[in-house]
């Protein structure tokens, strides 16, 4: 299916959609902006990005959407990025202030929703949800057994959080209400999130060996590809369960499939993979993996709030401003920060 153009009054900015968006969230582009949405099946291909984008002044995409070098250099009016995300790795963030293109994320509205869906996966994957489930809708007869899919206690565990940032700190906080020794890590020690959670503030390796459980909430970054491989995985606790709502390529799939074979983690949740949407085949053979598709901030409040805030950074831009959810603010020049240009 074609992009379908929303409205057509020339002299305004011209903005392209990859996606078809939840609700009304691109309202604040209304009387400023001419829209054309993607309403295909699935994402926008490459080449269509390609062939549509040098028309437009403004790309509103998905952390799905490749906006590389080549794809911004095909792009002569661009003059704005936003992300309906708040990682930004799908973006060459780099490139983009050299020709001095803001970029905008969705940073605070997705926290607590991608907090509950992490804490979700570690209770499905410590109680073996997944497996319990899929053995009711098979028919497999049954009757109330001591050792039927005995799982691990989540109350009172041990959680490490890899990575302290708003999530990290959110998911922490449940982990407080559920009664857990809590460690977790970062590039440095946070005394204040210290005081509120009684968290305690340990070297990556000390956390792999002393937690339970054990969650990834780390950006995508140079440093943090396979952050967890298999040496990593080797070093787990016995008995310790790993869940990932991070990025994919933060954990190693193919040293995760060998670690689960021998039962060190015993046990994964997965919102997120490597080469999304694919999911690596040996992953999907496993019983002792639950697996998502990638639907951390997947809730009607978290969706449509992050649409508003990509088209109010547009929409931001076009009037001037400095939008605050910028991730590359030194484009606006040495006064950095909201406010009029």
């Amino acid at each position: 299916m074609a992009s379908v153009p929303v409205s057509g009054t020339t002299g305004r900015w011209k903005v392209l959609v990859t996606r078809k968006l939840p609700g009304n969230c691109l309202s604040d582009l209304d009387g400023l902006a001419d829209l054309e949405v993607w309403e295909g099946n699935g994402p926008m291909p490459r080449e269509v990005l390609m062939e549509r984008l040098p028309d437009h002044d403004a790309l509103i995409c998905l952390v799905s959407d490749k906006v590389d070098r080549e794809v911004i250099l095909s792009a002569p009016r661009l003059k704005a990025i936003a992300n309906f995300g708040v990682g930004y790795d799908n973006i060459d963030v780099g490139f983009a202030s050299e020709k001095g293109i803001p970029v905008f994320n969705t940073p605070d509205v997705l926290t607590e929703a991608t907090a509950d869906l992490a804490f979700a996966l570690i209770l499905a994957t410590a109680r073996r949800l997944g497996e319990a489930e899929r053995f009711i809708r098979r028919g497999d007869p049954w009757t109330w057994s001591p050792d039927l899919f005995l799982g691990r206690d989540v109350w009172g565990a041990a959680l490490g959080v890899v990575g302290a940032g708003k999530i990290g700190r959110a998911l922490l906080r449940r982990g407080r209400g559920f009664g857990m020794k809590l460690f977790y890590t970062d590039t440095k020690g946070r005394p204040d999130l210290e005081r509120e959670t009684g968290a305690e503030f340990v070297s990556l390796d000390d956390l792999l060996s002393r937690s339970d459980i054990v969650s990834l909430n780390v950006p995508l970054t140079v440093s943090t590809r396979h952050l967890i491989g298999e040496r990593e995985l080797s070093s787990m606790k016995e008995g310790s369960i790993l869940v990932n709502t991070s990025r994919g390529p933060v954990l190693d799939e193919a040293a995760l499939v060998k670690a689960l074979r021998r039962g060190r983690p015993v046990a994964a949740g997965l919102d997120v993979y490597e080469n999304e949407p694919v999911v690596l085949p040996d992953l999907l053979g496993l019983d002792n993996v639950v697996l998502l598709p990638h639907i951390g901030s997947a809730t009607v409040n978290a969706r449509g709030a992050m649409g508003r805030l990509a088209a109010g950074a547009i929409a931001g831009s076009i009037r001037g401003e400095r939008p605050k959810n910028t991730v590359n603010p030194a484009v606006f020049g040495p006064e950095k920060g909201a406010g009029p240009l």
